[in-house]
Formats: structure tokens, sequence, C-alpha cells
């Protein structure tokens, strides 16, 4: 019976024997097989591994353990290209520094005292801005390199014009010119719906004759002065949130009897409310800022237009 007995029990340790090796040997093929089947990553950011076999990480589904004598390999991990500092785009305050982002502000004298405004922004591409100058504030867009390309009248003998962008930054420029002392100018400025509209009437004209000068027939800013007849212009870009338009008028610098109207149309923006804007004159090269409030009709009278008078000094003048 002893001998039976002894003949099982060697029988077992063998079978136990055979079997762990049979399990070590195959744990083992596992891991080479896991090592060479798994795909090599380039990490954008290095994160710490344990070396302790809690840490592997699965493959296939399996989460070998590590034998305790096992050592972690570290692989070496490539630069990221997108924050390598020869190839990576630079953000906004990098590109300040370098100069990519600097913003530069011209301004040009023009015929009829018109500032020549050139802007080039390129790190504010396709944003709205706005542009002030002596009272006057109205938005521009710039383009996709961020520029700006316009005219504006000068309403001072020392003209200034700031550009404010969405962020807060701001650009400035002054340039001078001194022929605004021997012009007339007029203007009505508003926000989003708020809208006005400017008629000059010269000599006498009446709507939709010659003389009517408005943005349908707003004449020239072009050309020498002095000027028998006056011009309209129209500042401010439509398409933006929140945008602040104006129109100007410039008076003939030669004697003309001119009238000067501001209209608001009855509309289904307009009706039944206040309109609020402000007018500007500049005389002999000083600038005089009033408030408009208009209270509009109901909304039956949509399509009527109200006609305000009275609004601007007599400037039969501009050549006084």
């Amino acid at each position: 019976m002893d001998r039976k007995r002894r003949i099982a029990l060697v029988v077992a340790i063998l079978s136990i024997g055979l079997g762990a090796g049979q399990f070590v040997q195959s744990r083992s093929a596992k891991t080479q097989t896991a090592q060479i089947k798994a795909p090599v990553m380039t990490p954008t950011k290095v994160v710490p591994v344990s070396a302790g076999p809690a840490e592997a990480a699965p493959i296939l589904g399996v989460a070998p353990a590590l034998p305790p004598s096992a050592t972690a390999i570290t692989l070496p991990v490539a630069a990221d290209p997108v924050r390598n500092p020869a190839t990576a785009p630079q953000d906004s305050a990098t590109a300040a520094v370098t100069g990519a982002c600097s913003t530069t502000l011209d301004l040009v004298a023009q015929p009829s005292a018109m500032i020549g405004l050139t802007l080039l922004a390129p790190c504010h591409a396709s944003e709205r801005v706005v542009l002030k100058h002596a009272g006057l504030a109205v938005t521009a867009k710039t383009s996709v390199t961020g520029s700006i390309f316009l005219d504006i009248p000068a309403l001072e003998a020392t003209s200034k014009v700031v550009v404010l962008f969405s962020n807060g930054e701001t650009a400035e420029a002054e340039i001078a010119l001194p022929e605004v002392a021997g012009l007339g100018r007029f203007a009505v400025q508003w926000t989003a719906d708020d809208a006005f509209q400017l008629h000059a009437f010269e000599n006498g004209a009446d709507y939709g004759q010659p003389g009517d000068v408005s943005a349908v027939t707003p004449n020239t800013s072009l050309g020498a002065l002095p000027r028998d007849t006056g011009f309209l212009t129209v500042l401010g870009d439509a398409t933006v949130d929140l945008p602040m338009m104006a129109e100007v008028y410039t008076y003939p610098t030669k004697p003309t009897k001119v009238d000067v109207i501001v209209e608001a149309a009855v509309s289904e923006a307009t009706c039944g409310r206040e309109l609020l804007g402000e007018t500007l004159t500049s005389m002999g090269g000083e600038v005089f800022i009033t408030d408009l409030t208009v209270a509009m009709p109901d909304c039956e009278a949509a399509g009527d237009i109200l006609v305000l008078k009275n609004l601007v000094p007599e400037m039969t003048l501009a050549a006084n």
C-alpha cells in the first residue's frame, strides 16, 4: 500500500512539474509574441509607465504580468512634430514677439480732405473692427490677409484715427489736413437697425433731380477743390455683427444753397420704438456732436418715411 502511494505521489509530482514547465514556456511564448506584434507608436506626450506587472498594457485582450526579474524597456520617443519649434506654426503671442503679428496703420492725405487709410494686421484676418475719428465710429472688416483700404472724410485739421480690434488691442495714427478748415461736413451715424439716410438738395433740387446727393447718387470725392457740388460718403460694414454705420455729406466749396435732411424709414425693424443715433457737424475743422432720438410710429405705418428737418446749421456756408 505504501509503495502504491509512493508511486502515485511520484507520478503527481512529475505531472505538476511538467505542467508548470509548460505554463512557463507558454507564458514566455505569449510575452515574446506580444512584444513582436505590438505596434510601435509615436506618442505626442510622454506618460510615466511603471515596470510592475499591474501596469503592463493589455494586448489582444490579455493582460500579462511581467515576472519579477523582468526589466522595463523604454522606447525612444520621437519629437512631436506639432510642437517642434522649427516647424510649428506660431501662435499670436509668439508671432507678436517675432514681428509676424505686427500691426501697421498708415494715413495719407487725399483730395477733398479725405484720409486714405491702410491697415495691415496679419493676425486679425476676417475680423470686425471699429474705426474712430473725431466722434465718428463705424465698423469695418479686415480681409483674409488682415488688411483694410478705405477713405474717411476728415473732420478735424489734425486728424487722428483709432482702430479697435475685438481682443481689445488698438492701433492709431495721425495726419495733418489743414484744408478741412475750408470745408463744411455733416454726418449721421447709427447702430444696427436704427437706420437713417441723408439727402442733400443742392440749388433747389428735389428728389431724384440733379443736385439730389444721397447714397444712391453720392457724386464722387475725387478731384481738387474748389468744387461746385458736394458729395456723400457711406461708411461702415453692414455684414458684421452689430454694424455701426454713417453717412457723411461734404458741402461744396463754392457758394451753393444746400438743404440737408435726415430720413428714417418705418419698417418692421424700426416701427413702434425709438431710434437712436448721432449727428456730427464739422465747420472750420471744429466738430459738434448731437444726440438724435426719433420716436417711430406704430407698425401700421410700415412703408412710410419720416423726414427730419432743421438738424443742420445753415450752411450755404462751406465757402465762408
